[in-house]
């Protein structure tokens, strides 16, 4: 089994991705990580089981089928996020680090050294290295603010400078259009596209759960690329 642990597993997101990941991954095992764990009930019932939420520092409960765990507990509590990490292949973070220090992505790294874990994909936003043009991008660039951009292009560097084995996703304005249709942009390229859908953006995570050297070691943004030319978020 490949062994995937979902930070901030309620997330909207993060939850596509656990039931594509049910639906089409039989090898694949989930620890989905958040407050409130009851909040994810359905997706441990996709997993083949009852599993039991458990509060932080106790452990984490398993479905039946032994597919999902659900460690209830705050992401920046460090010994119950190095105890949900041991045994783990990759890590999914659908949290954008908007900490001050950058504190997430510092104790995500630092957890995954310490456990040996070196996949990793990271959510963050479109904008950070000045690479969304005209109208838009100046528009983008005022709603996100200059600290924002700041913490979110740290979050990034940590990550290229960590050694880990990672994936940056920076994502576009989000809509919920049932549709998967995007296109991947790359470091040093102008970004395609204003908008895209959370299906797409879930599309792109289990394609890397799938083959985890898909993407590896980049910073990529992924949008819709008929809404380029938008001066607004395409909903």
């Amino acid at each position: 089994m490949t062994n995937v642990l979902i930070l901030g597993a309620n997330g909207q997101i993060a939850r596509i991705v656990a039931q594509r990941v049910l639906a089409e991954q039989p090898d694949v095992a989930l620890t989905l990580y958040l407050r409130s764990a009851e909040r994810v009930a359905d997706l441990v019932a996709l997993g083949g089981g009852a599993g039991d939420a458990v509060s932080a520092g106790a452990g984490a409960g398993t479905g039946a089928a032994g597919r999902v765990r659900i460690v209830d507990g705050d992401i920046h509590d460090a010994a119950t996020l190095e105890e949900a990490m041991r045994g783990q292949d990759i890590v999914y973070i659908s949290n954008v680090d908007h900490d001050a220090d950058n504190a997430l992505t510092e104790l995500v790294i630092s957890t995954m050294k310490k456990t040996g874990v070196s996949r990793v994909i990271a959510s963050n936003v479109l904008g950070i290295y000045g690479e969304v043009p005209g109208e838009f991008g100046r528009w983008n660039e005022s709603i996100i603010t200059p600290v924002g951009m700041t913490r979110a292009l740290r979050s990034d560097t940590l990550l290229d400078e960590s050694g880990l084995d990672y994936t940056t996703l920076r994502l576009p304005w989000l809509n919920d259009r049932d549709e998967i249709d995007y296109t991947i942009t790359h470091k040093g390229e102008d970004y395609v596209g204003v908008s895209g859908s959370r299906q797409s953006m879930a599309d792109v995570i289990v394609k890397i759960i799938a083959e985890p050297s898909f993407l590896s070691r980049e910073s990529v943004g992924v949008a819709a690329a008929y809404t380029q030319g938008s001066d607004r978020p395409v909903y």
